[in-house]
């Protein structure tokens, strides 16, 4: 019987004639092998935050919810090998008492490991890379029944090619991530006019852990976010975020930003003068948070994206080139956009593959057509060399994605020679692999 398949923001829907939901390994193993058997195409899912098509499933869908948990925990090399399931909120617990830590993480923590790892996804840090940069091993099945164990310490650069796939490669079945002592951040959240930030873009990314800027775009003024890692405090996690704090944020950044994505709609008019109030509601804030909550935001209002990982050093003049358009009344948008920074990273398709990189992220409510907004903003990010967030919407094809990513002609040939019949291909990885 065909299941209707959602993405988190609505706008992708799929009919896969069957769903798989394996929680062991063997169960998992059979199912991809029984694919290859019928010849049938199979991909696996998984929590649906991805805005594009990426891991859409008209034929077998391999739900890998019930596929999480620990595999094993080194605790003298602080490494963990987790089930490709398995959420990024839930690792937090798992690692509960050990004194390890991730290194990094982003704001939103409903994804699996497997699919934040397949798209490149990131936090920010000028000294950090993204989720893919903390993967020290990878296992996969491939599509030719075989399974493929790599690591850093036996097959460096495979790793590299098999650290961000698309889910192209294969279907994950275990990834194991490199671990730190673990750390509070000390947070400060504070509006500073625009120009200040353009100007001081280099000095923010380099005196700080983690630094991030939100901008409604019609306001001169944003919203700054600084963190530095600092030692545990010894408390409880709760003690460390306060009641009020957790209320505002969430009555700021989800209700109030809900009632101006409204009022946007009804009057586009208005949404100039409803970015400058936007900016002024949000506040400032000073708090400490264990490392297991200081990264999450909450998101419940729902909207597409599209983000581009561009040259760090390009950034100020990228963000100036679009004030420009937001003053002349070209861009608009109810939503801020979000502006952060990476390490380079050495896997082949990671965004930052190669270079220091800054990522400017533009959100549309998903009640409302993106495609203008995001059509007049994207060639800007091209022009620049940018490279598009494999789960966030855009329009690129192969021949773009080619003259990007130094390593693509080796990572159409790993695929081919892992996936020769194409088992784990779709509509979307035909357009952007252009097989």
């Amino acid at each position: 019987m065909s299941t209707t398949w959602k993405n988190w923001s609505k706008s992708v829907t799929a009919r896969p004639r069957s769903v798989v939901r394996p929680w062991t390994l063997p169960a998992l193993e059979h199912t991809v092998e029984a694919a290859i058997d019928d010849g049938r195409r199979i991909k696996a899912i998984g929590s649906g935050h991805s805005f594009t098509d990426i891991a859409v499933a008209d034929d077998v869908q391999l739900d890998l919810s019930k596929y999480s948990g620990i595999v094993a925990l080194d605790l003298a090399r602080q490494q963990v090998t987790l089930r490709s399931g398995t959420k990024l909120w839930q690792i937090p617990e798992l690692l509960a008492d050990t004194g390890l830590a991730l290194q990094n993480l982003g704001d939103i923590t409903q994804q699996s490991i497997a699919g934040a790892i397949a798209t490149s996804t990131h936090g920010t840090g000028l000294a950090f890379g993204g989720l893919a940069s903390q993967v020290v091993g990878v296992e996969l099945l491939t599509g030719t029944g075989e399974t493929l164990t790599v690591s850093t310490s036996r097959n460096p650069e495979l790793l590299d090619a098999l650290r961000v796939t698309l889910g192209a490669f294969g279907i994950i079945t275990s990834i194991t991530l490199q671990l730190v002592c673990e750390y509070d951040l000390h947070t400060v959240v504070n509006r500073q006019s625009l120009s200040s930030i353009i100007q001081n873009w280099h000095g923010h990314n380099t005196r700080n852990d983690h630094f991030e800027f939100f901008w409604f775009g019609h306001d001169d003024h944003v919203l700054a976010k600084t963190s530095q890692r600092i030692p545990v405090q010894n408390q409880s996690d709760a003690a460390r975020t306060p009641l009020t704090s957790r209320l505002l944020d969430e009555v700021i950044t989800n209700g109030g930003l809900s009632v101006v994505c409204h009022l946007g709609r009804m009057q586009r008019s208005w949404v100039p003068w409803l970015n400058r109030v936007a900016t002024r509601a949000w506040g400032s804030a000073d708090r400490r948070a264990h490392w297991s909550h200081a990264f999450n935001s909450s998101r419940r209002v729902r909207f597409n994206e599209m983000e581009y990982a561009l040259p760090f050093d390009d950034i100020p003049e990228i963000i100036t080139e679009l004030r420009t358009l937001f003053r002349r009344g070209q861009l608009s948008s109810t939503f801020p956009l979000e502006v952060r920074a990476a390490a380079p990273d050495t896997a082949w398709l990671a965004s930052n593959h190669g270079r220091r990189t800054g990522y400017i992220a533009v959100h549309q409510h998903f009640a409302q057509d993106h495609r203008e907004y995001f059509g007049r903003i994207e060639p800007i990010f091209k022009a620049a060399g940018g490279r598009p967030h494999w789960g966030k919407l855009h329009t690129l094809d192969a021949a773009d994605l080619a003259d990007v990513y130094p390593h693509w002609s080796g990572s159409l040939a790993l695929r081919d020679q892992l996936d020769p019949h194409g088992i784990f291909s779709n509509p979307y990885l035909s357009r952007v692999l252009g097989t």
